[in-house]
């Protein structure tokens, strides 16, 4: 079994961002990537949309890191953590293999949450993985196809941040644009009092006004109560329901964390919350280990929102704690997650 001095798990913003800056000092480090890519997540609207090439917003993470000589990235689907004995096992196509570390930084993301309703998964497009984002392409092409009455024309897009905002304006600047004639309806669904409902204000304001300029019907302090195949249900504030035809459903509306984090809850006693994510300390450390990180989409902390700027920043800041730019909270090994709440 070979060693490091840190492993990242991870490729995205905040796995990368811990990776480069670690690479400032010099430091031996390993990146355990799943898919073997740094996928620009924020931009697979774009590719939905045929706006652009699925390869152009996921570039092998290697070669991102091509430069970082003291990094090396390896493709591999993490299975185990021992905290204790700082291992870590993962598979890849030879086989299992395992590595040990000084320190380990966590940034594994975070999968779609259906609130209870694991049924819907089958009957809506997602848009978290590059997969995700040709499929719903290869749907709304058929959709632009079919009949001008039928229910395939009908996109329902469910939850109303940033990246269901984006599906819904993009959608409708494309039939704008090259399919004038195509009556391709949208209905942006948001169970909060309005659109981009971390933001609020002025923002908030400003972009349902440009989504319903652009056709978007938009329904807020609406939820789903029902998604049946070309039917979705929903009820507004004052319980009123109604059904709309549907032939695409886009699901935006939540995340929970990914199998991972249970793992490493299981290895550090860290707690978590109703949507297994990490509740991490406040210097990112995780349950009562002070030589792991967590961050990004896949913890919670304070209510910082799961965006790429969080996690870069913390990426840099768990990276500087361990190449010695930053005071660790404390120098023993071990505390409670009470004393630091």
């Amino acid at each position: 079994m070979r060693s490091t001095h840190v492993v990242v798990i991870g490729s995205g913003f905040g796995g990368l961002a811990a990776a480069k800056q670690l690479a400032k000092s010099g430091i031996e480090t390993t990146l355990i990537s799943a898919n073997g890519t740094h996928l620009f997540q924020p931009l697979l609207y774009q590719v939905a949309t045929g706006v652009t090439a699925g390869a152009r917003i996921a570039p092998p993470i290697a070669q991102v890191l091509r430069r970082k000589r003291t990094v090396d990235v390896v493709t591999g689907y993490v299975t185990e953590v021992d905290a204790a004995r700082k291992i870590v096992t993962y598979a890849t196509e030879d086989g299992i293999e395992r590595i040990g570390y000084t320190y380990l930084v966590v940034a594994a993301g975070a999968a779609q949450a259906y609130f209870g309703h694991d049924e819907w998964e089958s009957r809506t497009f997602a848009l978290k993985t590059l997969e995700d984002a040709e499929n719903l392409r290869e749907r709304l092409r058929a959709a632009f196809a079919a009949p001008a009455e039928s229910p395939a024309r009908t996109v329902v897009v469910v939850g109303a941040g940033a990246t269901g905002v984006e599906v819904a304006g993009q959608v409708a600047e494309l039939a704008r644009r090259f399919h004038d004639d195509a009556a391709i309806r949208i209905h942006l669904v948001e169970g909060a009092d309005d659109v981009l409902p971390f933001y609020g204000g002025t923002l908030s304001g400003y972009t349902r006004a440009a989504l319903e300029k652009a056709g978007v019907v938009v329904h807020t302090g609406t939820v789903v109560t029902a998604i049946e195949d070309g039917v979705v249900t929903v009820k507004d504030a004052a319980g009123a329901e109604r059904e709309i035809p549907a032939g695409t459903v886009v699901w935006s509306a939540g995340v929970k964390a990914t199998p991972l984090a249970g793992v490493i809850a299981e290895a550090t006693g860290c707690e978590t919350d109703r949507n297994g994510r990490l509740l991490i300390n406040r210097d990112l450390t995780v349950g009562g280990r002070a030589d792991v990180f967590a961050l990004g989409d896949m913890t919670n902390l304070n209510g910082l929102p799961g965006q790429s700027p969080v996690a870069m920043q913390q990426g840099r800041h768990a990276a500087d704690v361990i190449r010695g730019k930053k005071a660790p909270a404390r120098t023993s090994a071990t505390w409670t997650r009470a004393a630091w709440r």
